[in-house]
């Protein structure tokens, strides 16, 4: 059967059928070629459309005869092609999913991209958004001093690639915002565990940060803090002395804030002062180094666990005597014992002959 040869109506009326691309539209077609910079992809009828590498759409990856959707940029370029964008028709249908999670209060997972000093940046269901570092978990917050902006940074790049679990804390598909919290997605679960949790309870977590106050640590989930005299019965004058960022840390919880623990390390251990102390009476002559002296007085360590104070009225005669002129920082002396305050863990010595 011979096959009836097309007239000049038929081509026409076909050319008329298919659909214009319209920019702002989308459109929906097989990837022809994926290259380095470019992706090509087969429209049919309305040939072939172009996509640069950057409006693919962050992490996406294609194989050839993928079918995808894309945005019509411009109609016609001058090579024929159509200008396509794949992030933003991405991006256009995320924002929908972005607002639903977002008033469903839904806990969903991301993985960060990349980061800088103020937190990490996300890219969900196609739209951009940041995760604060002041919306991280006790566990991922990268506590270090107020000065160490590049460790707080190389901290930061440590999740980058990381799967993590967040809520949506801010959606605003006007101006292009959308912000993660880390915080509001654990808060349920933290909440039954601060319940379970009372003063005197011996807890494990690890450093997660180490300040000239003290040392920070991930109890589960809840952020505890070790302030700096709750290290060591000993006088600790740098917390990174003791604790290393990362170690497993047992401590004791000594109270509980509305979303902090604070807590102790020599708590859990027997106190060296009270053993050090025993043989100390009022009366007793004893030599001391001295190890500081101030306007009111000088402190001076007795034993190991054990520093006493000789106030400047204890130095001498007269009431215009200078700590500074009677004494030198490290040298030993002779001194007798006033006063032993073992509740208040406090010892009064004198200089003067008695």
């Amino acid at each position: 059967m011979a096959t009836k040869a097309l007239t000049m109506d038929d081509l026409l009326s076909s050319e008329s059928s298919v659909k214009q691309l319209i920019a702002g539209e989308t459109i929906t077609g097989n990837v022809l070629t994926v290259k380095k910079h470019e992706v090509l992809i087969d429209l049919g009828a309305q040939g072939v459309g172009f996509v640069p590498r950057r409006e693919v759409g962050f992490s996406r990856q294609l194989n050839v005869g993928d079918e995808v959707t894309a945005s019509i940029v411009d109609s016609e370029l001058d090579n024929g092609y159509s200008l396509l964008s794949l992030r933003k028709a991405a991006k256009d249908k995320g924002w929908e999913e972005v607002i639903a999670k977002a008033d469903a209060g839904d806990v969903i997972t991301i993985t960060p991209y990349d980061a800088n000093r103020g937190g990490l940046l996300v890219e969900y269901e196609g739209v951009r958004g940041f995760l604060p570092v002041s919306q991280l978990s006790a566990e991922h917050y990268p506590r270090v001093g107020s000065s160490d902006k590049d460790e707080i940074l190389q901290r930061l790049n440590g999740l980058v690639g990381k799967e993590m679990t967040v809520r949506i804390l801010d959606a605003d598909r006007r101006a292009n915002k959308l912000i993660f919290s880390e915080k509001e997605a654990i808060k349920d679960g933290l909440a039954a565990r601060f319940a379970s949790l009372k003063v005197g309870d011996a807890v494990k977590g690890v450093a997660t940060g180490v300040v000239d106050f003290g040392v920070f640590v991930n109890v589960d989930g809840i952020e505890g803090l070790i302030h700096i005299s709750e290290i060591s019965w000993e006088r600790v004058n740098n917390p990174s002395d003791y604790v290393k960022v990362g170690q497993a840390i047992d401590a004791k919880i000594i109270s509980i804030d509305k979303d902090r623990l604070s807590l102790s390390m020599k708590q859990l251990t027997k106190d060296p002062w009270l053993d050090e102390v025993e043989a100390m009476t009022p009366g007793t002559k004893l030599e001391g180094t001295v190890t500081r002296i101030t306007p009111f007085g000088a402190f001076v360590q007795l034993s190991p666990a054990v520093e006493a104070l000789v106030h400047i009225s204890e130095m001498g005669a007269g009431s215009d005597v200078d700590p500074e002129k009677v004494f030198t920082l490290n040298e030993r002396k002779e001194f007798t014992i006033l006063e032993v305050d073992r509740e208040n863990r406090k010892i009064s010595l004198s200089l003067k002959k008695k």
